[in-house]
C-alpha cells in the first residue's frame, strides 16, 4: 500500500524558512515523479515543485523559483522541500504526491496526473 507522509509544516514570519519532508513507503520509490503541491482556502491546488527520483531532475513553479529547493534522500525514501524567504502568500496546506513515471515539461504541476497523495502539512506565514 502506497503511503506518503508529510511533516515539517508550521507557522513562521515572513522571510523565514521551513523544510518539509515527504516519507514514502509501500512501493518502489525509485523512478517516480514526486511533486509538492499547495492549496490555500478557496483556491485550486497548485503545483510547486517536483523531482524525478530516478535521475534527480527538478521542476519549479515560477512563483517559488530561487526560494524553494526540492531534494531527495533515496536511502530514506524521502523528498524534501526547503522553503526560504517565505511570504504570506505561501500560506497553504502543502501536499506530497507521487506517480510512477518521469516528470516532464509542465506535467509535473497537474494535480490530476498523480494517483498517490499524502494528507498534507499546514504552512502559515505571517507578515
Amino acid at each position: 500500500q502506497v503511503q506518503l507522509v508529510e511533516s515539517g509544516g508550521g507557522s513562521v514570519q515572513a522571510g523565514g524558512s521551513l523544510r518539509l519532508s515527504c516519507a514514502a513507503s509501500g512501493y518502489t520509490y525509485i523512478s517516480h515523479c514526486m511533486g509538492w503541491f499547495r492549496q490555500a482556502p478557496g483556491k485550486e491546488r497548485e503545483g510547486v515543485a517536483a523531482i524525478y527520483t530516478g535521475g534527480g531532475s527538478t521542476y519549479y513553479a515560477d512563483s517559488v523559483k530561487g526560494r524553494f529547493t526540492i531534494s531527495q534522500d533515496n536511502a530514506k525514501n524521502t523528498v524534501y522541500l526547503q522553503m526560504n524567504s517565505l511570504k504570506p502568500e505561501d500560506t497553504a496546506m502543502y501536499y506530497c504526491a507521487a506517480e510512477p513515471v518521469p516528470c516532464g515539461g509542465s506535467w509535473y504541476a497537474l494535480a490530476y496526473a498523480y494517483n498517490y497523495w499524502g494528507q498534507g502539512t499546514q504552512v502559515t506565514v505571517s507578515s
